[in-house]
């Protein structure tokens, strides 16, 4: 799917990049999927975007590109990120059929859900209410390594014309994508995981109020970095999007203490 077009100046620079508050993943930085779809905007066909810092939210970050297929994000001279074209993108395939049904029977099932690391996140946050966040609450198949979860866009999320924007199914396929990779390994409970590289292919983007579903499954581990795939089918089961992932290993960020006397 082609990119809306990018106004380039002559110096190679677009105009800034900024991640509202909204689409965080993290606490104080962007979803790593939402913000990987805005980036790669400015590239042309399946793209690639590795996330070199966390973005962070409501602020200007310059947008300076390298070539027709490549770009890159400063913040104060700071790499955040880059992206380049990706011409073998993943295949829109998945790992065998899954039904909404199956999904909505499993949905919120995964074991992040016992203890979320980041319950704000615009994707997979459960402290985000309906029309806020998207909602998407994955949960392991029986007998298959494959996560899934329904989803159905809300108008917020869609352009003037009622369709869900690009960058909204990358963040739709991203979380699902992280939390499959973790459970698969058994990821210890003060580890964490942060999106390292997202390539994807967009062939189609559902309405608001389409019945969608995500699905994820893993697919190795080479040290801190783990891999996955993930696909967003539409209302009749057609692949309209699909991303592989890489994820990286952290510690568990432990949350700033509460000052004494406040509410």
């Amino acid at each position: 799917m082609k990119p809306s077009p990018v106004i380039t100046s002559d110096t190679g620079t677009t105009d800034p990049l900024v991640i509202a508050s909204r689409f965080c993943g993290p606490p104080g930085s962007g979803n790593g999927g939402y913000v990987c779809g805005r980036i790669a905007a400015h590239v042309d066909g399946p793209v690639t975007v590795t996330l070199r810092r966390p973005p962070p939210l409501a602020t200007p970050m310059a947008v300076e590109r390298g070539s027709e297929s490549s770009v890159r994000i400063y913040q104060d001279g700071t790499l955040i990120a880059e992206a380049t074209g990706s011409p073998d993108g993943p295949a829109l395939e998945i790992p065998g059929p899954v039904s909404l049904a199956e999904a909505r029977a499993v949905a919120g099932g995964a074991r992040y859900y016992t203890d979320p690391m980041f319950p704000d996140c615009f994707v997979c946050g459960t402290a985000r209410g309906p029309g806020d966040g998207l909602r998407i609450f994955p949960g392991p198949l029986a007998g298959r390594a494959v996560w899934a979860a329904p989803w159905t866009p809300d108008p917020s999320v869609t352009d003037a014309g009622g369709r869900v924007r690009p960058e909204v199914a990358w963040a739709a396929l991203d979380c699902p994508s992280g939390i499959a990779a973790a459970e698969a390994v058994g990821l210890a409970r003060d580890t964490a995981i942060l999106l390292g590289r997202m390539t994807a292919s967009l062939a189609g983007l559902p309405m608001a109020g389409d019945q969608c579903l995500v699905i994820a499954w893993p697919d190795g581990r080479d040290g801190r970095k783990l891999l996955a795939g993930s696909a967003l089918l539409g209302p009749g089961g057609q692949v309209l999007a699909a991303a592989r992932t890489v994820w990286l290993t952290v510690p568990r960020p432990v949350p700033a203490p509460v000052a004494e006397g406040a509410s």
